[in-house]
């Protein structure tokens, strides 16, 4: 009869291990790709117009980054969470340095899309700001 006892608790034991297991898991597994969607580092395409020379430049999010006449800074950036049709979605503010009078005034402040930058676009007579990738 004491031997009937341990067993039957020992297999309840070991469904509730399991249980607990399995829900450890699935929330490694959820805040992992939670995580895997935002990124800390923003790529973007530079194109100057006036030279027709591109640049790339790396961007990690919360930090100024200067080129040229721009002040670049990009506050947070995420992928998609399908993968057939990928997007990436960045919140950017640019600043044109040369303007003095309104050191405040952000030529662009707002998020930019990859795969359609024509719905918030960046509007300079000299630049022009593509949106490549979020790591």
């Amino acid at each position: 009869m004491l031997l009937r006892k341990n067993t039957r608790v020992g297999k309840n034991n070991f469904k509730l291990i399991f249980f607990v297991i399995l829900i450890y898991f699935s929330v490694i597994i959820k805040c992992n790709s939670k995580n895997n969607l935002e990124g800390t580092f923003t790529d973007i395409k530079i194109l100057d117009k006036i030279s027709s020379k591109n640049i790339l430049l790396k961007l990690k999010n919360g930090e100024f980054k200067k080129y040229k006449d721009l002040s670049i800074k990009s506050l947070k950036c995420k992928n998609s969470e399908f993968d057939d049709s990928p997007e990436i979605t960045a919140y950017l503010q640019v600043r044109d340095l040369n303007n003095s009078d309104n050191n405040e005034v952000f030529v662009f402040n707002g998020w930019m899309f990859s795969s359609s930058p024509s719905i918030t676009p960046f509007d300079h007579p000299v630049y022009d700001v593509w949106l490549v990738s979020c790591y």
